[in-house]
């Protein structure tokens, strides 16, 4: 039998980190998805079996300053991505609005850092969730297209095409067939 979940990974990751603090007994106050403020000083070998114990969920602390602020431009990137409220606004000012540096700063740093551009990883997410979306079922093209800004469906089936290397149609077809193999 094979089971078809949907979750939220910032909801997933969080529960985590909120464990695995608690778990070793650290002191902490939760700033956002991402960002925790450690609230007194951890001994080395409690800090070095924490981070361990993040790595088996492939969670890693960020200490490099760069890092941190590319780590902090995806997470607003996902939140902006997957929240139906920001979904709309244009992305630059919500980068420099929410970080507080320049688009131009945050676009060459990010560039700099992870080899791509913003605009690339905003395409990625927008996949990610548009295949998330067609196997949730409940959305047509025309509606994920709308839903996520897209001017039309034709652009969103290119960008998915150029991702994936299949048509959304193709996608919700191969999520149709394993379905019905999964009923018989």
């Amino acid at each position: 039998m094979k089971l078809f979940v949907k979750f939220d990974f910032n909801v997933v990751c969080t529960k985590i980190l909120v464990e695995k603090l608690e778990e070793f007994g650290i002191k902490y106050a939760m700033l956002g998805f991402g960002e925790v403020e450690v609230l007194e000083k951890i001994p080395s070998e409690v800090y070095t079996a924490f981070t361990k114990a993040l790595d088996e969920y492939s969670i890693e602390i960020v200490e490099n300053q760069k890092s941190i602020l590319v780590q902090k431009i995806k997470d607003t990137i996902v939140d902006m991505v997957f929240n139906e409220e920001t979904i709309n606004i244009k992305t630059s000012a919500y980068l420099a609005d929410q970080l507080g540096h320049s688009y131009g700063y945050l676009s060459n740093l990010f560039s700099e850092v992870t080899y791509t551009s913003i605009e690339n990883f905003i395409i990625l997410q927008k996949i990610e969730y548009t295949k998330q979306l067609i196997i949730e079922g409940n959305l047509t093209l025309t509606e994920i297209a709308f839903k996520l800004n897209y001017s039309s469906v034709a652009h969103l089936s290119t960008q998915f095409k150029n991702t994936t290397g299949i048509t959304p149609s193709a996608f919700q077809r191969i999520i149709s067939k394993r379905r019905d193999i999964l009923k018989k």
